[in-house]
C-alpha cells in the first residue's frame, strides 16, 4: 500500500461504513494536506483500529466512506506505564510527544516535592492533543492515555503494575536494562503479544522519572516502600526530558521483535 496520511478519529464518529468528520478534520485535509474528494487516507480510532478511508463530498461539506479495515501491529509487545514529574516551562509536550513515539500505553503525570509547574485543564487537554498527533505521525494503533495530574505520593500508591521501576541519578543502583532483562522469563523478552496486555499481567511496567533535581530522598523511600525498585539509567546525571526517552528505549530494545 502506498504511503497515505493518517487521521486519528473517535469511535462515535463512524457510523454505517461512514466516518463523520468534524469542521477542523474537513480542514486538515483538505486545505493541510491538500487532499479531494476520491482522495484515500488512513483513518485510525487510538484503540488498535485502523481503516482505509476515501474522502467523500456533498452539499455540506466533507466526509469519509470506510473501503476496509487494515491489519497492523505496530505496538510494543509490553504495556508501559510512564510515571513522569513534570519539569518546568513546555518541556512535558516533548516528554509527550517523544514518548507516544516511543510506544507508551499511558502517561501520569505527576507532581513531586521539586515541581514548579502547576498544570491546567488547558495543559491536559493540550498533552492529549500532542499524544493523538504523535501517534499519527509515528503510525500507531494506540494513542496513549494522559492520566490527570496527581501527586507523586498518590501515584506511587495507586500504581496497579507488577512490576514497577523507579530511575535514580545517583546511588549504587541496578541499571534498568539489566532489571528488565533479569525480571522477564522467556517467552516474554523479546516476543510478539496482543496488545494491551491484561491490566497488572506479567506484561506490565510502570517507570517514574523524575523533575529537575530529580526524586528526593523522601520520595524515593517512599516509593521502595511500594515496591519500585530504584534503578540508574547510566552513569550521566540526565535532564527531565531526556531520562524518559533513555527509559523507553531500553524498553524498546529489551521487549521489542526486530
Amino acid at each position: 500500500m502506498p504511503q497515505l496520511q493518517r487521521l486519528a478519529i473517535t469511535a462515535p464518529q463512524i457510523c454505517d461504513r461512514q466516518i463523520d468528520l468534524t469542521r477542523e478534520q474537513q480542514h486538515y485535509l483538505n486545505r493541510v494536506l491538500r487532499l479531494q474528494a476520491g482522495d484515500r487516507f488512513i483513518a485510525m480510532d487510538g484503540r488498535g483500529h485502523w481503516w482505509l478511508a476515501v474522502l467523500e463530498a456533498q452539499e455540506t461539506g466533507l466526509f469519509a466512506s470506510i473501503a476496509e479495515e487494515i491489519a497492523v501491529n505496530r505496538e510494543l509487545p509490553v504495556e508501559v506505564t510512564l510515571m513522569a514529574a513534570l519539569p518546568k516551562g513546555n518541556g512535558f509536550d516533548e516528554v509527550v510527544r517523544q514518548a507516544t513515539e516511543l510506544g507508551v500505553a499511558s502517561i501520569v503525570p505527576v507532581t513531586s516535592d521539586r515541581t514548579l509547574l502547576k498544570p491546567s485543564a488547558q495543559k491536559v487537554d493540550r498533552w492529549r492533543r500532542i499524544a493523538a498527533e504523535a501517534a499519527e505521525q509515528s503510525e500507531r494503533q494506540f494513542v496513549p492515555t494522559i492520566l490527570e495530574p496527581v501527586s507523586f505520593d498518590i501515584a506511587v500508591k495507586d500504581c496497579g503494575q507488577k512490576n514497577r521501576f523507579i530511575c535514580v541519578a545517583r546511588g549504587d543502583n541496578r541499571h534498568l536494562w539489566d532489571c528488565l532483562i533479569g525480571s522477564f522469563d522467556p517467552p516474554f523478552v523479546g516476543a510478539v503479544s496482543p496488545y494491551p496486555p491484561p491490566a497488572g499481567g506479567e506484561l506490565s511496567i510502570v517507570i517514574a522519572v523524575g523533575p529537575e533535581g530529580g526524586w528526593t530522598d523522601g520520595e524515593v523511600k517512599r516509593a521502595i516502600e511500594f515496591d519500585f525498585e530504584p534503578v540508574s539509567l547510566g552513569s550521566r546525571i540526565l535532564r527531565a526530558v531526556t531520562a524518559p526517552i533513555v527509559a523507553l528505549s531500553l524498553v524498546g530494545a529489551a521487549f521489542e521483535k526486530c
